[in-house]
């Protein structure tokens, strides 16, 4: 697996959303119209069409063409582009990184009897065991992830997860 390349500035205020994050996550998952993705955010159809057109510049998520909807009405699904796994984002220099919030938000809306795994450790690790142990982590990742149409388990249930590793505070002496 190749080192993700760094997003355009674009790319990356695009993902700086926790809205947004959700929306590609849903969009990562299937087929989503504007009005639907407002019903299943509990968002105003202007405002998700709004960010949809964002992430829609950013190269995120495409328009799969124009459909008759059930009530006979045209709409308009939207789709993940699969490219925002192959970019790396870096992180922000101030506040909680919007993939912490919309992890945050998608967990309290399924619920805590959702989580499948719930691990915390602490690794002690140099710069290039760091940079050896994230790319076997995205090696695995990979290897499971869901929207390749070859494996036999795309019925199975969707999990979502996080890794993040940072360094503890430095113990201080008091002065």
């Amino acid at each position: 697996m190749n080192r993700p390349r760094q997003a355009t500035d674009e790319q990356i205020k695009a993902a700086a959303s926790p809205l947004r994050l959700r929306i590609l996550r849903l969009c990562h998952q299937g087929e989503w119209t504007n009005k639907q993705l407002a019903d299943r955010l509990g968002k105003d159809p202007s405002t998700i069409l709004h960010h949809l057109r964002i992430l829609e510049k950013a190269g995120f998520v495409e328009s799969t063409g124009v459909r008759r909807g059930p009530s006979g009405a045209y709409e308009k699904p939207y789709r993940s582009t699969g490219l925002s796994w192959q970019l790396s984002f870096g992180l922000p220099e101030q506040g909680e990184p919007s993939i912490l919030t919309a992890f945050r938000e998608e967990l309290a809306e399924a619920g805590h009897e959702s989580i499948g795994d719930l691990t915390r450790f602490y690794l002690h690790l140099s710069e290039k065991d760091l940079e050896r142990f994230s790319l076997r982590f995205r090696e695995l990742v990979e290897e499971f992830r869901t929207d390749d149409e070859d494996r036999e388990d795309l019925g199975a249930p969707v999990y979502s997860g996080l890794l993040v590793l940072h360094r503890l505070a430095a113990d201080r002496p008091e002065v």
